[in-house]
């Protein structure tokens, strides 16, 4: 009964300085997810990742240290910390509609201090080995298109695929590995939209453990 009344606590506690930061941290970055949009799957409820990002600094801060939660079956929230130059950042998301085929999101990606919260809805289709997705997305008062598809071409390993739309954005492909049950990397190629077009490398390695 003490564990569960200590986990409870630190639900509570994780919720609240989220929900904090979300009314002044605005957003482009993205909660765990494809190789740089969010994805409507919700964080099951106790499973914790942990993930270290690193891209080439056009991308944005080029390493990252990353915590997704889900703190209830439709609830999750993330983590961001940059350290080149040092940032956090906090993002949330809540499914709206969950089937076993069809998935609908919203939730508030965050990027740095002083900035306004920035919302964003997606869809998601499901079906055998692979998925479409498609959104909006609000970026510094325009409202963008996102996209999305994913295909597991092995028990291990799954194509990814996405697309903001804008001139300062990018699409971009990768690729996912399971090491372990526990343990994914995901590398990836960005292209920018803008001309010229610039690729850039992305990698990130992910932990997840169950906390409750």
């Amino acid at each position: 009964m003490a564990a569960e009344a200590f986990a409870s606590s630190i639900r509570v506690v994780i919720a609240a300085l989220a929900m904090a930061s979300l009314a002044c941290l605005p957003a482009s970055a993205t909660i765990v997810g494809l190789n740089q949009i969010a994805t409507p799957e919700i964080q099951p409820e106790g499973m914790l990742a942990v993930s270290v990002q690193g891209h080439n600094p056009a991308l944005g801060n080029p390493w990252q240290l990353q915590l997704e939660l889900g703190l209830t079956k439709r609830f999750e929230v993330a983590l961001f910390r940059g350290f080149s130059p040092g940032k956090t950042v906090f993002n949330a998301e809540y499914a709206i509609v969950q089937t076993p085929s069809f998935l609908l999101t919203t939730g508030l990606l965050g990027v740095e201090n002083k900035l306004r919260t920035q919302p964003f809805l997606e869809g998601g289709y499901y079906r055998g080995k692979g998925f479409v997705i498609a959104g909006i997305q609000e970026q510094e008062s325009a409202i963008l298109g996102v996209f999305g598809f994913g295909y597991h071409v092995a028990p291990r390993v799954q194509f990814w695929a996405d697309y903001v739309s804008g001139p300062g954005n990018f699409a971009t492909a990768g690729v996912s590995l399971d090491l372990s049950p526990n343990l994914v990397f995901n590398p990836a190629v960005y292209v920018s939209n803008g001309s010229p077009h610039r690729a850039y490398g992305y990698g990130v390695l992910t932990w997840s453990v169950k906390v409750w």
